[in-house]
C-alpha cells in the first residue's frame, strides 16, 4: 500500500523539475529579475506552457494530501488489501495522466474526466477504509 506513495512522490519530483526546466528559461527569456517575482500574478507574463506545469505541481500538493493520508491509514489499520492497493495504484495512474494532459495539451474536460475518476478512486478507499471499522 505505500509503494504507491512513493510512486507519486517521485512524480511530484519529476514535475518539480519539470517546472523548473521551462520556468528559469522562460523568465530569462521575459528579463524577469527573480528577485522581482516575489508578489503573487508576478510571473503570469509567462508563456502558458510554463505556467500548466507549476500549475500541476500546485495541483500535486492539493487532493494528493488526501492520497497519502488514506495510504498511511490504510497501511496502519491493515485495510491495505489487493483491492486497497489496486485503487491507490489506479489513483497514482490517473494522477500521472492528468499531470501529462495538463503539461502538455492542457485540454480542460480531459483533465477533469482524469482527476473526476482519480476523485472515485480515493472515495472507494475511504468508503472501503470506513466499512472496515
Amino acid at each position: 500500500m505505500l509503494t504507491p506513495v512513493i510512486a507519486l512522490v517521485s512524480w511530484t519530483l519529476v514535475v518539480w523539475t519539470w517546472m523548473y526546466l521551462l520556468r528559469i528559461p522562460a523568465m530569462q527569456a521575459a528579463g524577469l529579475d527573480p528577485d522581482e517575482a516575489r508578489h503573487p500574478g508576478s510571473l503570469n507574463v509567462l508563456p502558458s506552457s510554463a505556467r500548466q506545469v507549476a500549475d500541476n505541481y500546485n495541483h500535486l500538493h492539493e487532493q494528493p494530501t488526501i492520497f497519502y493520508a488514506l495510504a498511511f491509514y490504510c497501511y496502519l489499520a491493515g485495510t491495505g488489501d489487493a483491492i486497497n492497493t489496486n485503487l491507490a495504484w489506479a489513483y497514482v495512474g490517473l494522477r500521472v495522466a492528468h499531470s501529462l494532459v495538463q503539461n502538455t495539451i492542457n485540454r480542460v474536460m480531459i483533465r477533469f474526466s482524469l482527476f473526476a475518476l482519480s476523485s472515485l478512486a480515493l472515495m472507494a478507499i475511504a468508503v472501503r477504509c470506513l466499512l472496515a471499522l
